[in-house]
């Protein structure tokens, strides 16, 4: 195996802010889990780059795969500075860089100063979304990824796509953005988080859990209005929505429904600041998760909820298809009438629906990150071998 580099800028920045793992920092996270032990970790901003010492990059791993405390910014930040003071490291060497975020692959000089010494870079990309779904975004975000993405397909020794929807993507958009296809390889996704414990349910009364960044793709908006709908019919006899997860952008709608909708309180719950354990225990004793997105590139909840014995309805996405066949039950994004029928037929004690799931589910195999760095570490071998 040649000498692996980890660009962990994003995982270094965000735990910095105190921000808890997103599913693009659970993916980094389990690079630094398989890598650390030999990898070298790498800072940058705006392109410019610092390659830490070994020993420097084992102890940043180590506070990175920690658990989050009061002291941890401080210990981060010292490390930031210590690794910009250091004399700069010159020599010319011969390895990879597996970059696992897309924020920082943008920049010509970023790859063109590792190439000097001597250092191929490989991307993995999560989604194109901002390109093919802009109207989902931030204002102003596809300009600024068509560059991003142009930039990593040219200068990119290779790409890792996390699907083969996301893959096909990429070979439809590459044209589109003035490049050859990619020399790319496939490979699947694990769930972010390790489930090692069970625990007793933290609600009495049936619920459903959404796990995602509060953003207008993921469709809080129709999912909260279907369980208004649901309250107002069924009064204290409707099921409970769990959402876990931070409030995004543009989603102001949403958070007036949170906060405003006198229906919704006490049969809404929301988790902006969710540890891992707490979330396990609303996830495992679910009676389903609820996923209806518009549009994903990947869908770890979906692969965590499966993988604990859960049940899930989703959006009707061919990426979802993919990894998890025909186990969930599959809807438009758009039906709510459909989305209400599900979720109170799911909230019955003998659900016929729900046990079918559970059926269902008995030979799932989830995707493991032992296969995921199979396909990757092979990948890694014949990069460096040409």
């Amino acid at each position: 195996m040649p000498q692996i580099y980890l660009d962990v800028t994003r995982l270094v920045d965000r735990a910095i802010q105190g921000l808890l793992p997103t599913g693009v920092d659970r993916v980094s996270l389990a690079y630094v889990r398989h890598y650390g032990a030999h990898a070298r970790a790498v800072l940058a901003e705006k392109g410019f780059y610092t390659i830490l010492s070994a020993s420097r990059s084992r102890q940043l791993f180590a506070l990175l795969m920690g658990e989050s405390g009061r002291h941890l910014k401080r210990a981060l930040q010292w490390h930031v500075v210590a690794a910009v003071l250091e004399a700069p490291w010159t020599a010319k060497v011969s390895g990879l860089l597996l970059h696992t975020a897309h924020s920082g692959i943008e920049f010509d000089r970023y790859y063109d100063g590792l190439a000097r010494r001597g250092i191929k870079v490989v991307a993995l990309i999560h989604d194109l979304i901002p390109l093919t779904h802009p109207e989902y975004c931030r204002p102003g975000v596809l300009p600024a990824q068509s560059r991003r993405m142009t930039v990593a397909m040219k200068r990119s020794a290779g790409i890792i796509a996390n699907s083969a929807d996301t893959a096909h993507s990429i070979e439809l958009t590459a044209p589109r953005l003035g490049c050859a296809v990619p020399v790319m390889v496939t490979a699947l996704l694990a769930g972010g988080t390790p489930v090692s414990f069970l625990g007793e349910r933290p609600l009495d009364q049936p619920y459903f859990v959404m796990l995602s960044t509060i953003e207008p793709r993921k469709n809080h908006w129709m999912l909260l209005h279907v369980w208004r709908d649901l309250v107002e019919r069924l009064g204290d006899q409707a099921p409970t929505l769990v959402v876990i997860g931070r409030r995004g952008w543009e989603c102001e709608n949403v958070v007036d429904m949170l906060e405003r909708c006198e229906v919704l309180k006490g049969k809404v719950i929301e988790e902006s600041e969710c540890s891992d354990k707490r979330l396990h225990l609303y996830l495992q004793h679910a009676q389903a998760l609820v996923f209806p997105s518009f549009v994903e590139g990947y869908g770890m909840p979906l692969v965590e909820a499966l993988q604990l014995g859960v049940p899930v309805i989703a959006s009707d996405l061919g990426v979802f298809h993919e990894i998890a066949g025909d186990i969930p039950e599959y809807l438009d994004p758009l039906d709510g009438p459909g989305w209400a029928r599900l979720v109170t037929e799911y909230a019955q004690p003998e659900s016929p629906l729900r046990a079918a799931q559970l059926q269902r589910l008995q030979g799932y195999q989830p995707p493991s990150w032992e296969q995921h760095f199979e396909v990757v570490d092979a990948f890694v071998e014949r990069l460096m071998a040409d």
